[in-house]
């Protein structure tokens, strides 16, 4: 079979029984807590919020409770995360799923690093313009502007999906290159129209530009259902240590479900490890972040869960974006088995 008319195939099915072919590891109990297993996190940027799970489900004793001694870091972006896992320097991290794909189109049937929770059930990519400038929430808006954007940055990267679904020109608006650090500056002063965002990482801007100034133009409303940061985990640890996965998972996924449920605890927990961190800012971050991580799909799937339709649409579009000559397939990418039960995953008011 073709991979077109596999990917056309496994797009039919509900992911549990399309990644039911898939080699399943046997799962052991969790290590004693005498002999806790030392594993390696890497987040995908600092410490906020967006990742407060992480920090409660150490702090509660979750990750002991699973036999492990998990070690939480800043990361350096997605493309780092990723590669911190390849190379064996950490055990599993946080990482965007089309970074993903490109890294398994580098290296096809060989990739060492896979999905194995999805973190954003979508991906929090917008554009945040002013509306002194003429921009409002519709995309037409945006002609002509110029829209500060760092080089690397996946919302900027990821724009042409969206032009595609608009049938906008290369030339629609002018890109400026800005690094992260300067992108509020050059919002505020004006220097440009709008600027990309992690919706949630926009509340820096929030704090110093008043929200009623500023439209926020979101991806998904252009027809993008993309997902965003996964948990990744090495090909070998899931291969030698599936328990250590799985009860990373289960600790990981509780501590979620607690955040989704009340963020204060899980604040509590970030301020701890970054004393600096203004915790109305980060509530106020957790309120986005939470319509991202338990969207609308997780009231039917359960947190953690994907739709292979939707990962075999985004695999093609990020294959023809970046032209991609061997892209992964789904079943390739993810290995889901290890995630708790459903009932375990769902969350109420999702």
């Amino acid at each position: 079979m073709d991979r077109r008319r596999f990917l056309s195939s496994f797009a039919a099915l509900p992911v549990a029984t399309a990644l039911a072919g898939l080699p399943r590891p046997t799962l052991a109990q969790p290590a004693p807590a005498a002999g806790l297993l030392p594993l390696k996190f890497s987040l995908d940027f600092r410490v906020t919020s967006q990742t407060s799970p992480f920090f409660l489900a150490l702090a509660r004793g979750y990750y002991r409770e699973e036999g492990l001694d998990v070690t939480i870091d800043t990361g350096a972006g997605s493309v780092a995360s990723i590669t911190r896992v390849a190379s064996g320097a950490y055990d599993m991290s946080l990482g965007d799923i089309s970074s993903l794909i490109e890294f398994h189109a580098q290296s096809p049937g060989k990739a060492a690093v896979q999905a194995v929770y999805q973190y954003y059930n979508r991906a929090p990519f917008v554009i945040i313009g002013r509306k002194d400038r003429g921009i409002t929430t519709d995309f037409a808006s945006l002609r002509g502007k110029r829209v500060a954007a760092a080089a690397v940055e996946s919302t900027r990267r990821l724009w042409p999906m969206v032009a595609n679904r608009l049938k906008a020109g290369p030339d629609f608006f002018e890109w400026v290159t800005t690094d992260f650090a300067v992108r509020d500056n050059v919002m505020i002063r004006g220097d440009v129209d709008a600027a990309t965002y992690f919706h949630d990482s926009a509340v820096s801007l929030f704090s110093r530009m008043p929200l009623e100034q500023l439209s926020v133009l979101e991806y998904a409303r252009a027809g993008l259902d993309l997902y965003g940061n996964a948990i990744l985990a090495s090909r070998k640890l899931i291969a030698d240590k599936p328990q250590a996965v799985a009860g990373f998972l289960r600790a990981t996924n509780r501590a979620l479900r607690e955040t989704v449920a009340d963020v204060e605890p899980a604040l509590a927990a970030i301020k701890a490890r970054e004393p600096i961190l203004n915790l109305e800012v980060e509530r106020e971050r957790w309120n986005i972040t939470r319509g991202y991580v338990a969207a609308a799909d997780t009231r039917a799937d359960g947190l953690g869960a994907v739709r292979s339709e939707l990962v075999s649409r985004q695999i093609a579009d990020v294959a023809t974006v970046f032209g991609l000559e061997k892209p992964p397939a789904a079943a390739e990418l993810y290995e889901l088995s290890l995630l708790p039960p459903k009932a375990e995953r769902m969350v109420a008011g999702a």
